[in-house]
């Protein structure tokens, strides 16, 4: 039951992010599909801009944005910041046209608004402050 869901955690590289390993991130990852459906089922109709960061633990320039997205979850505190692992949840990567990693796609009342394809730190940035907004 635990391990469907979690806050996301990365002891491997905690220490050079500038968290001290007992930082608690704001990001949710999923894990089983059953969770995130009824996650996302649950907060579809909200207006509370949802970014999901799609990544795999193979990927050099997602690892590269582990502390870049742990950053905004703790700057912008009144976005949802999620991260599903490509390899784990294929089916929802799929869903939501996922074709290279990281890829972050931008969510308000469950319709996707915008995507950031890549490690673009300053555009990921600007369209969560335009979005969180709107």
């Amino acid at each position: 039951m635990g391990g469907n869901t979690s806050h996301f955690e990365d002891s491997d590289e905690s220490q050079s992010d500038g968290f001290p390993r007992e930082h608690k991130s704001r990001i949710v990852a999923f894990h089983s599909e059953d969770q995130w459906n009824t996650h996302f089922a649950a907060v579809k109709d909200s207006n509370k801009l949802m970014v999901i960061d799609f990544t795999a633990k193979w990927c050099g320039p997602c690892r590269a944005m582990v502390p870049i997205f742990r950053e905004y979850a703790d700057k912008f505190t009144d976005v949802e910041f999620v991260k599903i692992d490509v390899d784990e949840l294929s089916d929802v990567a799929m869903e939501f046209s996922v074709q290279a990693m990281p890829s972050f796609v931008f969510v308000k009342k469950g319709e996707v608004v915008d995507k950031v394809v890549g490690a673009m730190k300053d555009e990921l940035q600007k369209k969560i402050e335009k979005h969180r907004r709107s």
